[in-house]
């Protein structure tokens, strides 16, 4: 529950800076009738989100168990990669979003109505759609019969709306930088495991051999069921006996991605917050330093 509640809060955070900082930039510059083709944006993103993870889940209930697990390995590599180049991209790039997003809202507000709700639509719709993969491909991987991870992810998400609302409304600052490494090294963690998940996912499908060579089976000592089992299977995509082949995906993965994105090489170190104009027109702060 605790990792769907970190995509959640992570993914979440990141779309509604995009939101806070376009709604300010409108509020401060008197155009609050651009407001509307804004909010329709957001709203049409949300709801294509939305819609992808309804295909992504029922979609693949009509398959056969083969397809299943052959669809929810792929998905689950894609998923990783996105979400590695995301926490990557967001790290190098957080320092300019702000300037970025409000070259690309002035251009959109000299093009007119339909711009506006374009730029909205691709500003917020990525991060859906990202979210909604990635999710559903963690939800996936920690399935235990509940709806717990569900649960988290909704939460994540709320919390994220409510720190959005709080960063427009001038009553949040926070080292965004800081925030964005810390939940970005646990969200590598946790796509190591989804990842390893996955190509368990394409063993069981027949596409990857090894299914019966076992690392190392731990069961006995870790029950699957038991209260800390459930605990390690939910944070960590954890699982007592795993195959070679996931050992040495995980491994493969988590160190030498976890070592580039802690390495100080290559980032300048920030140490601005982030405030959001408010409505009266308070002056934004130094952007953060990814």
């Amino acid at each position: 529950m605790f990792s769907n509640y970190l995509i959640g809060l992570r993914e979440g955070l990141e779309a509604s800076l995009v939101v806070c900082i376009l709604i300010a930039y409108l509020v401060k510059t008197g155009r609050r009738d651009a407001l509307r083709p804004i909010w329709i944006g957001i709203g049409t993103a949300v709801a294509l989100a939305l819609g992808f993870g309804c295909v992504l889940e029922f979609g693949s209930q009509e398959l056969t168990f083969q397809a299943q697990e052959a669809l929810g390995g792929s998905l689950s590599v894609v998923a990783v990669g996105l979400v590695t180049w995301m926490v990557f991209w967001m790290r190098r790039t957080a320092r300019h979003l702000k300037a970025e997003l409000h070259g690309r809202l002035d251009a959109a507000l000299a093009m007119g109505t339909g711009a506006l709700v374009a730029t909205a639509f691709l500003a917020v719709g990525r991060e859906g759609l990202e979210t909604a993969l990635f999710v559903w491909a963690s939800v996936h991987a920690a399935s235990d019969g509940t709806p717990r991870p569900l649960i988290g992810v909704a939460l994540g998400l709320a919390t994220a709306v409510f720190l959005g609302w709080l960063f427009y409304r001038g009553a949040l600052r926070i080292n965004l930088s800081k925030f964005f490494t810390w939940t970005g090294g646990m969200l590598v963690v946790v796509a190591a495991g989804v990842l390893a998940y996955g190509f368990h996912d394409l063993q069981e499908a027949d596409l990857l051999p090894g299914l019966n060579r076992r690392a190392f089976d731990i069961s006995g000592t870790i029950p699957p069921d038991s209260w800390y089992g459930t605990l390690l299977k939910g944070v960590f995509n954890f699982q007592p006996d795993p195959t070679v082949l996931q050992v040495t995906v995980w491994l493969g993965y988590l160190v030498p991605v976890l070592a580039l994105f802690l390495a100080p090489v290559g980032f300048a170190s920030g140490k601005g917050k982030v405030k959001v104009p408010d409505e009266q027109g308070s002056q934004p702060q130094q952007a953060p330093q990814a």
